[in-house]
């Protein structure tokens, strides 16, 4: 059976263009680049899919939005921001949750393309692990091939429009701003090393005292969550200074602390990475890499909305704010 990823191959263009001609989109496609698309369609004899011109229309006003956790306020904070600007648009959500499980999400991009959904948003890390990237991949490609859009936060691994925090960045600065403070001894609660975006904080932070002639820090693995963040912490030998890799992991590290009797800062400093609007008030108020997540998830549903070539991926800058959580050394 011919597929559009067939005709898009023999017409030497994207899927989504293909998508457009064939399957009844409303966008404009260029004269030369539909005659391309239609002379290809000919000679292979494609047909068109009577359920994906249904959906390429848009007669959907549905989006699926996928993340890992909605529990943890990272994931809720974008989720919301990607909601409230699809309520602007007039669009329903369905919303699911992975548990952080790879698997998971390939089958929720299957289920809603099924459900022909109008665009898929996926909604963070990726995993080191280059076989499951490319199924999910794949099926995100079948998704598009049948006119759907899709989008994700996170690492620009899918082939789709991305909003690419710039976690290796932000945790190198966030190293530099500690060690301005006389820091010297560091350790690094580094979740699992498998997730992208952990490992890519903690070679940022690490990289960057390299840099600075400063010794390597303490590197210690666990879970990316308040309880993974709470076992590390006891795991910390004589580092002055904590790095979480994400803030509810510090949440962790600071209940550790207070359960054995340490002072923060006055024994150890803690720092973390996202700025978690919920956690603002805790105290001690907790240094961080802030990121702008709910205007992320804004972003990114619009980039899932917007059938423009080629792929775009955004770049997003993290901001260090220095709280109470962390002192200068003397």
């Amino acid at each position: 059976m011919v597929t559009l990823e067939d005709v898009a191959k023999q017409a030497g263009v994207s899927l989504a263009t293909a998508s457009r001609v064939l399957n009844g989109s409303t966008r404009q496609v260029g004269a030369a680049l539909r005659a391309r698309v239609e002379q290809a369609a000919d000679e292979l004899g494609y047909r068109a899919n009577i359920a994906a011109q249904t959906l390429a229309r848009g007669a959907s006003n549905v989006i699926g939005i996928v993340v890992h956790d909605l529990t943890d306020p990272y994931f809720a904070a974008l989720a919301d921001g990607a909601m409230r600007a699809a309520a602007t648009e007039g669009l329903l959500v369905m919303v699911g949750t992975t548990h952080r499980d790879p698997e998971q999400e390939i089958a929720y991009v299957a289920t809603l393309h099924a459900q022909r959904v109008r665009a898929v948003l996926l909604v963070g890390s990726r995993v080191a692990d280059p076989a499951v990237t490319g199924r999910l991949r794949d099926e995100l490609a079948r998704y598009q091939a049948g006119g759907g859009r899709a989008a994700c936060v996170g690492q620009d691994l899918l082939g789709v429009d991305t909003v690419a925090p710039a976690n290796r960045q932000g945790a190198a600065e966030l190293a530099r701003a500690l060690a301005g403070l006389g820091h010297t001894k560091f350790a690094v609660l580094a979740g699992p090393p498998h997730l992208v975006t952990a490992a890519d904080r903690c070679a940022g932070f690490a990289g960057a005292l390299g840099e600075l002639g400063l010794p390597a820090p303490q590197v210690i693995h666990g879970p990316f969550d308040r309880d993974g963040g709470y076992a590390a912490a006891q795991q910390v030998g004589d580092a002055t200074c904590v790095f979480a890799v994400n803030d509810v992991m510090a949440v962790g590290a600071l209940a550790a602390c207070r359960e054995r009797g340490i002072r923060v800062p006055e024994d150890v400093s803690v720092a973390g990475f996202d700025d978690i609007v919920t956690l603002r008030d805790h105290v001690p108020a907790l240094t961080t890499v802030r990121l702008p997540l709910k205007d992320m998830g804004a972003r990114a549903l619009v980039l899932a909305l917007n059938e423009d070539d080629p792929v775009v991926v955004e770049q997003v800058a993290g901001e260090v704010v220095l709280r109470e959580s962390v002192r200068r050394m003397t």
